[in-house]
């Protein structure tokens, strides 16, 4: 064998080991890879104690309370709620029945500890995920315009 032959087999082995590398990785993963979960998806596929994710639905009306520094409210799914807690300044456009999605992780009493709370960024949005959840449901309402977003 030719040193060309030798060092061509060897870079094709190692593209080999990297590519089975990368399926196994990818298939392990492939049942955590999520932008979010709703509420729902939560309660079927619960998250393990202080495993950071995210959480994104609605606002529930009527569950937004400030106690000093601590906001706490629902975010809901309109099927299933999840208790949130969040210790930091909340965005402006913030309110009861807007989309959010809240970052942080599940206390040990089934409380969603948030990190940070991203709100919609203006009247018409809702990300793709909850619009198809709501949809799933038979809860979906179009905009004014008469769009799906």
């Amino acid at each position: 064998m030719t040193r060309k032959q030798k060092r061509l087999s060897i870079i094709a082995g190692l593209g080999l080991v990297i590519a089975i590398a990368a399926t196994i990785i990818f298939s392990a993963l492939s049942s955590k890879i999520t932008f979010f979960y709703s509420p729902s998806e939560l309660l079927e596929d619960p998250v393990s104690i202080g495993q950071d994710f995210r959480l994104g639905g609605l606002v529930k009306e009527g569950t937004w309370v400030k106690e000093g520094k601590v906001n706490i409210f629902y975010i809901t799914d309109n099927a299933e709620d999840v208790k949130v807690t969040y210790t930091q300044i909340l965005p402006d456009l913030f309110r009861e029945g807007q989309g959010v999605i809240a970052e942080g992780s599940l206390n040990s009493s089934g409380v969603f500890e948030a990190t940070n709370v991203l709100a919609k960024h203006d009247e018409n949005y809702l990300p793709k995920e909850i619009v198809d959840t709501l949809k799933e449901r038979g809860e979906w309402q179009h905009n004014e315009q008469g769009d799906d977003q």
